[in-house]
């Protein structure tokens, strides 16, 4: 309880900007800003009425800025007209197929889009914490795993470098200006409230519902980190606190993850099983430019932050299918 009161007084009522806020975590991050009373401000790009964010009502009790995260004078406005304290930026395109067909789109959302928020936040004299939201697809492949922070950053296809470039960029704001900003590096994220239906998790759940055999772009072999998207709205707000408690680990980077990899076919298989389905998935093996294998070591999050996942794929995976089976019933 000591812990939730110090949360909640941090909160309260502080100035707090968002950007990707219809996304599966930036929804998640907005309602835990709402719950703890801060001063909750959006970027929303494109109107998403089927978005977690506008279908629970959260979208409402904001103040909502409609606007691209490339455009820096809006970007300066907000942050100057709402005297924000807090800045996290979780905008951009994320997925891995869209940026190998539109690679220059994905570059200026995400690394464009980093250099905007943090060059207006450079010219800010309100901002006092900026949590930029990296990947673990911004260290590229490698041999030796799990990914540590101090793993070299290398991404060799258009969403690993767009990650690499927006990491690097965030770390050099750091480095030049002094800029107080800290680089979360996640695994994938899964919830409900995730539209994207050519990821894993809502494609297989969508496909089971239906009644039709879950596709499998890839061999199946691939191994991923997993983390429920409330763990990572937890994951981003204890960053966030811990910058203005610890302004040393400004600069830094951590890993947020429950350290237990899976491949993409145990993860279809456990969600058939979970619906209690018999489909078979279907493997089609077509996946491009994918590193094949990923995890990453969380152990400095837990050790600085004092952060620990509060939910494993058996905990995150049954509410996650019951969004979608409530979400989907009319369909």
């Amino acid at each position: 309880m000591e812990g939730l009161a110090m949360r909640e007084a941090f909160w309260r009522d502080r100035p707090t900007f968002v950007t990707g806020a219809t996304g599966l975590v930036g929804s998640r991050v907005v309602r835990r800003l709402l719950t703890l009373g801060a001063d909750a401000v959006c970027l929303v790009r494109d109107h998403v009425p089927l978005s977690d964010l506008a279908r629970s009502g959260d979208l409402g009790r904001v103040k909502v800025v409609q606007g691209d995260v490339r455009d820096q004078a809006l970007i300066e406005r907000v942050l100057g007209e709402y005297e924000m304290r807090s800045v996290i930026h979780l905008a951009a395109q994320t997925i891995v197929g869209v940026a190998n067909r539109n690679p220059v789109s994905t570059f200026d959302s995400n690394v464009r889009g980093t250099w905007t928020v943090l060059e207006a936040c450079r010219r800010s004299p309100t901002v006092k914490e900026i949590v930029v939201a990296s990947s673990d697809k911004a260290y590229g492949e490698h041999e030796r795993l799990p990914y540590q922070e101090d793993t070299p950053l290398k991404g060799s296809h258009p969403y690993d470098v767009s990650k690499s470039c927006a990491d690097l960029i965030a770390a050099a704001y750091f480095r030049t200006y002094g800029l107080p900003v800290v680089i979360t590096r996640c695994g994938n994220f899964y919830g409900g409230g995730d539209l994207n239906w050519n990821r894993i998790v809502p494609g297989t759940i969508r496909s089971v519902l239906r009644g039709e055999r879950p596709l499998l772009r890839s061999d199946g072999r691939a191994t991923r980190d997993y983390l429920y998207v409330e763990d990572g709205a937890d994951a981003y707000l204890a960053v966030a606190q811990a910058l203005a408690d610890k302004p040393e680990i400004a600069g830094e980077a951590f890993n947020f993850s429950n350290e237990r990899p899976v491949t993409a076919l145990e993860m279809v298989r456990t969600i058939l099983r979970l619906m209690g389905s018999e489909l078979e998935p279907d493997i089609r093996n077509q996946a491009t430019n994918e590193i094949p294998h990923q995890t990453l070591d969380a152990t400095k999050a837990r050790r600085v932050l004092g952060w620990t996942p509060s939910f494993t794929l058996e905990t995150g995976l049954p509410p996650t299918i019951a969004w979608y089976r409530h979400h989907l019933a009319d369909e």
